[in-house]
């Protein structure tokens, strides 16, 4: 299914026409695609945006699914997305993409604009766990996330508990549990 309010080069429009579209006021660019200039941008249309970047068989992961969730204004440079099902890819991605191979879990996963996107919970935990691992704080997308959706820092904080061995989920813990990160 097309997404009917997302506008993807070559799809209904081309180039060229979306171009000039754009440059009447008519569309907006969202992602890697357009959408109309008085429809508002949710997480369905951010989502469905990155329809021609992602393949099948991927869901958007960490600030990319922060993006799509509402929690950061401007998409990532490159868009992290993670193996949603059981066959490994074989082939090169999209250079514009971070590929992580481990599969997502489908419990795990919420599907907006026709994609999979890692649900809010794991999002968050899955920040706090790169943030870990990068930094002595949260970062942005961390700080965003808990800032747009603050009831969420329980259910990450039991998922985190609850889960199997992970790296760096010790500081994410310690991070949940301190707080300097509740922004609320």
């Amino acid at each position: 299914m097309i997404w009917p309010f997302v506008y993807t080069p070559g799809t209904r429009l081309s180039l060229a026409e979306l171009a000039a579209a754009r440059l009447d006021g008519d569309v907006v660019e969202v992602g890697e695609s357009f959408m109309p200039a008085d429809v508002v941008e949710g997480p369905e249309i951010r989502a469905a945006s990155l329809r021609p970047l992602v393949a099948p068989g991927l869901a958007l992961t960490h600030e990319s699914a922060a993006w799509v969730h509402g929690a950061l204004a401007d998409p990532p440079v490159r868009h992290s997305v993670q193996r949603c099902t059981e066959r490994r890819r074989n082939h090169v991605l999209d250079h514009r993409l971070h590929y992580r191979d481990l599969q997502l879990p489908a419990r795990e996963t919420v599907h907006l604009g026709g994609m999979p996107v890692s649900s809010r919970v794991r999002t968050l935990c899955d920040l706090l766990r790169a943030d870990a691992a990068a930094s002595d704080a949260p970062r942005a997308g961390a700080v965003a996330m808990i800032a747009a959706f603050p009831g969420i820092l329980d259910e990450a904080h039991r998922s985190l508990a609850s889960s199997g061995p992970l790296p760096f989920k010790r500081q994410a813990l310690a991070w949940l549990e301190r707080p300097p990160v509740r922004t609320t």
